[in-house]
């Protein structure tokens, strides 16, 4: 009678498990296969700032995806609170960074290719130097009727330009924009403005809040400032020039947030970490 009775318990033990195990991995064409994590969705809400203007429409016909893709690699909604570009002339390159609504910290995004320079390295100072600006700026217009297809125009001159001026026209009407040709602008290739101009637009026009234009000779940090300490040696009020921007350019460098600026009464810029 034991005996029996052991037989018994093994064997629905082992109907258990077999059953147990035929639940846990269904097959055949009625199997339901498991479901992924539901990820979260990302917003992407572009505006319709411009759209009476054909070349927006354009753009947005032609770029909007791949904005959207953009955005969705770096986990950003779009538009973002706030975007910044920073040139480096010696590098040709504009950075685009972003920064989330509900932060202070700015994510870089993506590098542009400058296609045509024009001037030297140094600020401008005066009109008709074909110099591209170096300093702290944000821009102040967006103009879909451009000589140069689409155009985003620098607040070039600031205080410390005006003060430091050589001359008495210290110049303006400075621009990044596209067509890929200059004096004294930074171009891009027609495809690229069109993605940048729609970024920069969309954001200003949803935040509320300004793009930001920070233009640099080059790299201020490792070997792009050994390069222009070592090429400018002879010129040390020029390399003084640009230590007054690298304090800035560290700041925001080292943390992704922007720095408070000020000008004292010279037109030295001024800055402190947030």
């Amino acid at each position: 009678m034991l005996r029996r009775l052991i037989i018994l318990v093994l064997c629905m033990s082992f109907g258990s498990q077999a059953l147990a195990q035929k639940t846990a991995e269904p097959t055949g064409t009625n199997a339901k296969k498991a479901l992924p994590a539901k990820q979260k969705k990302i917003r992407f809400r572009p505006t319709r700032a411009q759209q009476d203007k054909p070349r927006v429409r354009k753009a947005r016909k032609g770029r909007t995806e791949d904005i959207r893709k953009i955005f969705a690699e770096a986990g950003l909604a779009y538009p973002p609170g706030q975007v910044l570009m920073r040139v480096f002339k010696n590098e040709d390159i504009v950075e685009l960074w972003a920064r989330p609504r509900r932060s202070q910290v700015f994510v870089h995004l993506k590098d542009y290719q400058i296609c045509m320079r024009s001037g030297v390295m140094g600020p401008k100072r005066q009109r008709g130097d074909d110099q591209v600006p170096e300093g702290f700026y944000h821009i102040s217009a967006y103009n879909a009727w451009s000589s140069y297809l689409l155009s985003m125009l620098v607040s070039y001159p600031n205080r410390s330009d005006r003060l430091r001026k050589t001359s008495r026209d210290v110049g303006g009407s400075i621009c990044i924009h596209g067509n890929c040709v200059t004096i004294g602008c930074v171009p891009l290739t027609d495809r690229w403005i069109e993605e940048l101009y729609l970024i920069c637009l969309d954001t200003a026009v949803h935040s509320g809040k300004r793009t930001l234009a920070h233009l640099f000779p080059g790299r201020l940090t490792g070997k792009g400032w050994e390069k222009l300490q070592k090429d400018f040696a002879d010129k040390p009020a020029l390399i003084n020039f640009w230590k007054e921007l690298k304090v800035g350019y560290d700041m925001f460098e080292e943390s992704g947030k922007m720095p408070r600026m000020w000008f004292n009464k010279k037109g030295a810029y001024r800055f402190k970490a947030r």
